[in-house]
């Protein structure tokens, strides 16, 4: 047994949660749905809420000093400060929208981070069964097996993820569907998975080339992610090309050899 505090112990004890809150999650993926409306077209259910209970009271019960910051708690409060403290983030069903039409791209992502860093991240999709897993400095895996992002070099050979967000306003939605369509001149297809964590885990995998995000919820959907990218190999930045910010609701990643390209395709789709 790995020492309680070490990074063997948070990863051990993160998987555990994601595993217990995956075997809620498949349980209710058969079954009919309770949902509730955060928006117009986001959406909570049930079993978003029993996840996040379960993962939050695993978690506290082995590290009760912890921070804690996650999607159907913190946030529907309002607060998503992050500090240096170590702190859970944690998104206890990504992809709601998909696990109430039965589309099973759903997970369970979980990151810690220490002095603001991402340094442990779990993403876990019960329904086929894929856990993706990273430590700061030791590399990324699904499976227990290591994983590395794609050597594609070429924008026109790549596929690109992104989602087309919750707001359904005019002016938003011509702005993603107008910068879509300029990125299809240049990439080889686009698919819209919907879950942030998985676009990031499939870049991980060498599955995408290319992700961006803008607006999406908040850290919970980045931070297990994100690491799961960089120790895969690639990269994540601000689709503006700055640095990227856990809190900013900004996002994108790719290999390590298209960054450049796709910034400067991603500025000219705006």
């Amino acid at each position: 047994m790995a020492e309680k505090g070490s990074m063997e112990d948070f990863l051990a004890v993160a998987v555990d949660a994601a595993k217990k809150a995956g075997e809620i999650i498949r349980s209710g993926f058969y079954e009919t749905k309770h949902v509730e409306h955060k928006g117009q077209v986001d959406l909570v259910t049930e079993t978003d809420k029993a996840c996040e209970e379960l993962i939050f009271n695993f978690l506290k019960e082995q590290f009760p000093d912890h921070k804690f910051i996650g999607e159907e708690t913190t946030a529907a409060n309002g607060v998503t400060k992050l500090t240096d403290e170590p702190t859970w983030i944690v998104d206890p069903l990504d992809g709601t929208t998909n696990f109430v039409h039965g589309f099973p791209f759903v997970c369970v992502s979980i990151g810690l981070t220490i002095g603001r860093v991402p340094t442990v991240g779990v993403v876990y999709n019960p329904i086929m069964d894929e856990l993706f897993t990273a430590v700061r400095g030791q590399g990324a895996h699904l499976n227990g097996k290591p994983i590395k992002a794609s050597s594609q070099t070429e924008l026109v050979k790549s596929l690109l993820a992104t989602e087309a967000g919750t707001k359904r306003d005019k002016s938003t939605l011509d702005a993603t569907t107008n910068r879509i369509n300029s990125l299809l001149f240049k990439v080889r297809s686009l698919r819209m998975s919907g879950s942030c964590a998985l676009n990031l885990c499939g870049v991980a995998a060498g599955r995408l080339d290319l992700f961006y995000e803008v607006g999406f919820g908040g850290p919970w959907d980045v931070a297990a992610g994100a690491l799961i990218v960089t120790e895969a190999g690639g990269l994540v930045f601000d689709p503006s090309g700055k640095d990227f910010d856990i809190t900013s609701q900004r996002v994108a990643a790719s290999n390590s050899f298209l960054k450049d390209t796709f910034i400067e395709a991603l500025q000219q789709s705006e």
